[in-house]
Parts: C-alpha cells; structure tokens; sequence
C-alpha cells in the first residue's frame, strides 16, 4: 500500500510542476488575420498562403540591427538543425516598417518569406512578453495559422538548443497530421 499512498501523496500535496518547454506557450492561442502583406518586390500577398506549414517568425525592421541579425541567423539555424523535418518548417520574417533590407542579408533569406505587414495588424496577432518590444524574441505559428509560442527575449547558443527541443516535440507531437510542403 505504501506506493499507492506515496503516489497519492506526491501527486496531491507535493504537485510536481516541472516545465518542459522553453519557449511560453500562449494561451488562448490567436488566429491569423485575414490580411495581406507584401513581398519585398512590392507584390501583395495573403497571410493565408503562409497556413499549412509550421513557421517560425522573426519580427523587425528592415534596417535588422545586431540583434535582428541574431534572431534570423538562430532562425536559419533552427531550422537546418531539425535534419528531415526542415520541410515542415518555414522561415518568416515580418517587417514593420519601409526600410531597405541589407543587401548582404538577402542570400541568407533566399528560402524565407520575407514580407512587410502593417504593425498594427501584426500586434494583434503576435504579442511580445511583458517589458518586451516585438522583435526581442521569435514566434511559432501552427499550420492552422495560429500564434501559439514565443522563445524567451535575446536567444543565444544555450537557448538555441533548449529551443530546438520545443520545436522537435511541436513537430513529432504533429506527425500524424501534419505533412511536409502546403
């Protein structure tokens, strides 16, 4: 009888709450907008056509300072790093304002949406952590379009790692649904 009431015990009085993740999942989770953007050639394109693909958002200004170039470099990264379900991934960065972007950053962008979108419309779609601006952390959407986690502010190589974990769980816990390519 004594496992019985040690496991009584544990689960009612000592609660165990240890945390997997460590990215913040976001409760309730928010819907895409039904919005456009536009590409970096001026071209409009629907928030919609991003949907049936996991995605893993960076946010910024065209300008990108250190700490933008940062989050797309471990975006990048991130990405490559999940080895055959890359494909399930895609990159997207959001710009929120009419800067140019950095010529030498566009062959490092060849394979991600890069799409300039209204900050208004994006604030309420994708919110920061309290006492944080937009482009501190980066964001994941479900293939449904939903926002439903941030990785904590100023991501580095130690993070980078606990943040690959969160994203292998996302994607195995979606095998059974979710496929590679739209």
């Amino acid at each position: 009888a004594s496992p019985v009431i040690a496991s009584y015990f544990t689960y009612y009085v000592v609660r165990p709450e240890a945390r997997r993740n460590y990215g913040e999942l976001v409760q309730p989770q928010k819907d895409m907008p039904q919005a456009s953007a536009t590409d970096l050639q001026g071209q409009p394109v629907a928030l919609s056509s991003l949907e049936g693909q996991w995605l893993l958002v960076n946010v910024g200004s065209g300008a990108c300072a250190e700490r933008c170039q940062q989050n797309l470099y471990f975006q990048r990264q991130l990405r490559e790093i999940l080895g055959r379900d890359k494909d399930r991934l895609d990159r997207v960065w959001l710009l929120t304002d009419d800067a140019p972007v950095d010529p030498n950053l566009l062959p490092a962008l060849k394979m991600a949406h890069v799409l300039r979108m209204d900050s208004a419309t994006l604030q309420s779609w994708i919110s920061p952590a309290k006492d944080h601006a937009l482009q501190d952390h980066l964001y994941v959407v479900d293939p449904m379009g939903n926002f439903m986690m941030r990785f904590p502010a100023n991501m580095d190589v130690p993070s980078a790692s606990k943040a690959k974990r969160d994203l292998e769980r996302l994607l195995k816990a979606s095998s059974s649904w979710d496929q590679a390519g739209r």
